[in-house]
């Protein structure tokens, strides 16, 4: 049986009052802008404090967009850093662990190929031996003007910097994101493991963002940066889906060489070679005694690695990404290979 739905006349007459239908009733009149900014405006939460930091919308992208930009530091954390004891920072030693299979030869032979393409392109002379300390080729003498000719300059460490945390943080995106997707297959938890691989990602993109406020790339280093991140994406894609063991030793080498690159950079500093970085300004100098150097760092980064007072120079800031790297390259090579050996009962 057809039933058909009868409406009187007169119900459809009641202009806007309160009563109306929802048809007929005229919404006060919203601009596009004030609905793309409204997510933006928002209180985040109650309990936020300022200062936290989170990645707000690019100030480049807002400003095109005609939306208010958002100040960097001002949104909440998704993982807050606990910060680093500095006196454990300090003490940080680069170490290698020896390849001992087929994959873990074939990890290490293509990350020392990638390090040997980065120091060519960015410049980098090998290290050789002077005195007590390590750095560019030179002696003493006539020699000790060349060695300071010799070594990269601030800008060019900031490059290296820039396009080494562009890469790093995509591992623990590949690995978490995967990992994900297969803990909704099986219909089981993770046990902590994508947070833990996705935090390891926010934290390598904290490392790029500090340097971002250092230093602004050109076109080229964009260009590369984007040639470079989609190949690297890709092909970790493929390797974890084809052997999760090899991509942890090559990520673990990756963590290898980055403590070598930034304990290069130190070693520098505390030799003189890098003065836009060393010059103190007020208390200390950034030699081997740890003060804080007159080279000032982004506010941001002072809360997020909750840094002391005295402790927020470049040399700090460095030593606290290094020991993050250290930390991660015990984490892919011991860690992993705990948790398939508990879980799986083989290595990793």
């Amino acid at each position: 049986m057809a039933f058909r739905l009868r409406i009187s006349s007169h119900k459809l007459k009641g202009g806007s009052g309160p009563l109306a239908p929802r048809s007929r009733q005229q919404p006060p009149p919203v601009s596009i802008q004030s609905l793309i900014t409204a997510p933006i405006n928002r209180t985040i939460s109650s309990s936020t404090s300022p200062g936290t930091l989170n990645s707000p919308p690019s100030t480049d992208l807002a400003a095109k967009a005609g939306l208010p930009a958002v100040p960097l530091g001002t949104l909440p954390l998704s993982w807050p850093h606990k910060g680093w004891d500095h006196d454990v920072a300090s003490q940080v030693v680069p170490s290698h662990r020896p390849p001992r299979t087929a994959s873990d030869r074939l990890a290490y032979g293509i990350i020392r190929i990638c390090r040997w393409w980065m120091d060519f392109l960015s410049g980098m002379p090998p290290e050789v031996e002077v005195g007590a300390v390590t750095c560019a080729p030179g002696g003493h003498g006539k020699k000790a003007t060349r060695l300071a000719q010799s070594t990269m300059t601030e800008s060019q460490w900031l490059v290296r910097f820039i396009f080494l945390e562009s890469l790093a943080g995509i591992p623990g995106l590949v690995a978490g994101g995967l990992r994900h997707l297969s803990s909704i297959r099986r219909f089981s938890p993770d046990r902590g493991w994508i947070k833990t691989l996705l935090e390891e990602s926010y934290n390598e993109r904290m490392h790029l963002l500090t340097f971002l406020e250092m230093y602004k790339p050109g076109f080229a280093m964009r260009s590369a940066v984007f040639l470079a991140q989609g190949a690297f994406y890709n092909a970790l894609f493929l390797a974890y889906l084809i052997s999760p063991r090899f991509v942890h030793r090559l990520v673990g080498y990756l963590e290898e060489e980055a403590v070598h690159t930034y304990t290069r950079c130190l070693r520098e500093m505390d030799a003189g070679l890098l003065p836009g970085w060393t010059e103190a300004s007020g208390g200390g100098g950034g030699g081997g005694g740890g003060g804080s150097s007159g080279f000032k760092i982004p506010e941001f980064a002072v809360r997020y690695w909750n840094m002391g007072e005295g402790r927020r120079g470049m040399r700090d800031l460095l030593l606290y990404i290094r020991v993050s790297f250290f930390f991660f390259f015990f984490f892919f090579f011991f860690f992993f290979f705990f948790f398939f050996w508990f879980f799986f009962g083989g290595g990793v």
